[in-house]
């Protein structure tokens, strides 16, 4: 029989991201922010929350790098500024070294830079230098995709790197303690099965959603307006 955990279940994105931007506003509020969406699932997500901080959006490319043969497997993830971070233990488990997995690393990368490419539309590069960057995503399972996006951010001299998620597994939260400044999740239910076991409407999003929000988003503060 089929059995999900108990733990909070928010309704879509959008509200999900509301309350996250509520939580995140007693601390970070009035400081020199800029608020990264990973796209696809986090834009919504930070779109709320950039709203709520009165900060400017914009968004952070990561890919997940899969395993050959077994797609559901996540082996790293490839980010913005060419960073790449594989999990070793992984790969030893399925007898692999880099050079087995050079191929899905090309194909992310290039994938990478279409996104940066169609979501940018012509804007200038981030410029995160002395700002606190906040990661958000719409949840974090394995958690190495926001693990290549905290350090992908720390390229670019941030003052700090938050990562905000509405749901995360515990694990990964651990994890991702000891890479970013801080880490802030409304809700850690276990097991964890998948991130949108966590939300009564998942969709899939299209690039041009992405897109979209990032245009209604200027008038949230982005540089330059």
């Amino acid at each position: 029989m089929w059995y999900r955990p108990t733990g909070r279940v928010f309704a879509d994105r959008r509200e999900a991201g509301r309350e996250l931007g509520a939580r995140l506003a007693g601390t970070y509020a009035g400081r020199d922010l800029l608020v990264l969406g990973l796209p696809r699932g986090g834009v919504p997500v930070a779109y709320e929350v950039a709203a709520a901080l009165r900060a400017p959006l914009d968004v952070f490319v990561v890919r997940k790098l899969r395993a050959p043969f077994n797609p559901e497997f996540a082996i790293g993830a490839v980010a913005t500024g060419g960073v790449t971070v594989l999990h070793r233990d992984a790969l030893g488990m399925l007898s692999f070294d880099e050079a087995d997995v050079a191929p899905a690393v090309a194909r992310e990368r290039a994938e990478v830079e279409r996104r940066e490419r169609l979501y940018r539309s012509g804007r200038p590069p981030i410029e995160l230098r002395g700002k606190t960057a906040v990661l958000v995503d719409d949840g974090i399972a394995t958690g190495a995709t926001v693990e290549a996006a905290v350090q992908a951010a720390r390229a670019l001299s941030p003052a700090a790197v938050v990562v905000a998620a509405p749901t995360a597994a515990v694990d990964s939260v651990e994890t991702l303690r000891g890479v970013a400044d801080d880490v802030v999740v409304l809700s850690t239910p276990e097991p964890y099965i998948a991130v949108g076991a966590w939300y009564e409407r998942f969709p899939q999003l299209r690039d041009e959603e992405v897109v979209e929000l990032l245009t209604l988003a200027d008038g949230l503060g982005r540089d330059g307006d």
